[in-house]
């Protein structure tokens, strides 16, 4: 017996006001700009137009759309198995970003660490606000099929630039070259210390979304393993960074991270005091359910 239709409030309040995804899905006018989703959407138990967010080709394909719709984009795929991205909560970063660098300049020039195959932050951002990016990445792979997407979209091409890191115990060397600057700099980290920690946090969120468990984790958004783990996880990652942020200070006017876990705010916190950051803030962000952090600093 189908469920009582449910009731959606006009707008998701806890994204910022400049996100463009506020609003729910308008399926009709995303399938108007890529045909393909069609065959992924259906009326849920709730008799709403959606798609199974726990089929991978289903999220894939609506984040193509959504980033066809809403930010100019004509061509756009990624390897299987790589980070399929939810798009709303990688605009909350760069509206939240924006706003508190607020710079007058007409162009802003970002590097993106760890940009990724799907280059999401690189579009929305020059979409958004016209910056030009410098992407960074370990994985040639990766890489590849971001140079792919810009040689498929014109709007790219004079706006990001990539950049392969070939060291990977290290972030900004090797990258910022002598005598450049940016003005931001903003960085998606990879979450856990370990594979089976990677699997344990998507077999959880998989039973809380569906209420039972799943013996072999599904992981619907994807992911390679430099983009979900690496030693030492998210704090380990974040906590070099900042300590290679004090020898690039010159070289960076704003240096942000997302933080996903609340526990490591007071250590990372700490560390920006050790290297003797001059302004630090941090950026609650909320998608649904999930509350996340942009931790900031300038030297």
């Amino acid at each position: 017996m189908q469920e009582n239709k449910r009731k959606h409030p006009p707008i998701k309040i806890g994204l910022h006001p400049n996100n463009k995804h506020r609003s729910r899905y308008d399926f009709d006018a995303l399938i108007a700009v890529c045909p393909e989703l069609s065959a992924f959407v259906a009326p849920n138990k709730y008799d709403d137009l959606s798609i199974d967010f726990f089929n991978p080709a289903a999220v894939k394909t609506l984040n193509k759309a959504l980033l066809m719709q809403y930010y100019g984009i004509t061509y756009w795929d990624i390897p299987e198995g790589y980070l399929c991205p939810p798009i709303p909560g990688r605009a909350d970063y760069i509206h939240h970003i924006a706003e508190l660098i607020a710079l007058d300049k007409k162009t802003v020039r970002c590097l993106d660490i760890g940009t990724g195959a799907n280059l999401i932050y690189p579009i929305i951002g020059s979409f958004e606000y016209k910056w030009n990016f410098v992407g960074t990445e370990i994985d040639p792979k990766a890489l590849e099929n971001a140079q792919k997407i810009i040689d498929n979209n014109p709007r790219l091409k004079d706006k990001l630039e990539l950049r392969l890191q070939s060291d990977s115990d290290t972030i900004f060397n090797g990258i910022i070259q002598q005598g450049e600057h940016f003005d931001l700099v903003i960085c998606n980290p990879p979450f856990h210390s370990s594979l089976e920690e990677a699997q344990a946090s998507t077999i959880r969120k998989l039973k809380n979304l569906k209420g039972k468990k799943r013996v072999k984790p599904v992981l619907n958004f994807g992911g390679q393993g430099g983009e979900l783990y690496c030693e030492g996880g998210e704090l380990q990652f974040l906590s070099r960074m900042i300590q290679e942020s004090n020898r690039f200070a010159k070289s960076c006017t704003w240096f942000s991270s997302l933080v996903s876990k609340e526990e490591h705010l007071p250590p990372l916190l700490h560390t920006l005091e050790v290297v003797a950051a001059k302004t630090i803030e941090v950026l609650d962000m909320q998608q649904g359910q999930k509350q996340s952090r942009i931790l900031a600093w300038r030297f």
